[in-house]
């Protein structure tokens, strides 16, 4: 018997469908996920599914998708703001809600064991082409630096989903906005807001370099300003 459907009188069928997805891939292998497991769980007939998807890969990618589409921190900056003040603004936001946070669940079980190469793929194109997007750069014609940057941030998205089921419950928002975790993060979001990176850096490491007078393990506090 399928589960009781809360979101079934409120929700769009295609809604409830990429719904039941995640809810079974958190249950189970997804090689094992079925259209006929998908239908019970949305409350949906066969015909609805297949309305809306040729097959179960075409909503696995809706389903991704909409997920990496909705994650704040994935939002451009205002380069008429202070790109330093929206950084802590969309990080807040991104652990204090719980539907981001249920959305960053999401996106951990594509890094996790019930996932297929075939799913974690498809997780690494939607970011780099919303990241891309961002940006407002021609995918098929990138420049070297800006690549390279976007397939860090990518690579380091996929680094932290790995890790966030046992990130979740012990990490708070303070840890994110320190500098010595922000810093190179902060970094990517000011070149995605196009603001002078080498001011801030040299801001960065002399504020550090004072900071850690008293500390001689500090990492960061070693560093020399640049030139």
């Amino acid at each position: 018997m399928p589960r009781p459907r809360h979101d079934s009188e409120i929700l769009p069928a295609k809604d409830r469908m990429e719904n039941a997805f995640w809810e079974l891939l958190a249950d189970r292998d997804y090689r094992k996920i079925t259209v006929t497991d998908i239908v019970r769980e949305a409350g949906v007939n066969r015909n609805s599914f297949y309305y809306h998807f040729a097959s179960l890969p075409e909503l696995a990618d809706s389903a991704i998708m909409h997920q990496v589409e909705a994650t704040p921190i994935n939002q451009p900056p205002n380069p008429d703001r202070d790109p330093e003040e929206q950084w802590s603004q969309r990080v807040t936001a991104l652990l204090s809600d719980p539907e981001q946070r249920q959305r960053l669940d999401r996106l951990a079980l594509l890094a996790g064991p019930h996932s297929t190469v075939e799913l974690a793929e498809s997780l690494r194109d939607f970011a780099r082409l919303q990241m891309i997007s961002m940006l407002q750069k021609d995918p098929n014609h990138l420049d070297f630096r800006t690549d390279l940057m976007v397939e860090f941030s990518v690579g380091g998205l996929l680094s932290v989903l790995q890790r966030w089921p046992e990130l979740s419950g012990s990490i708070e928002l303070k840890d994110l906005l320190k500098e010595d975790v922000a810093v190179l993060a902060m970094g990517i979001y000011l070149a995605m807001s196009r603001e002078d990176m080498l001011t801030y850096w040299n801001r960065i490491f002399a504020h550090a370099t004072l900071s850690s007078a008293g500390n001689t393990n500090s990492t960061i506090g070693r560093a020399l300003p640049l030139k």
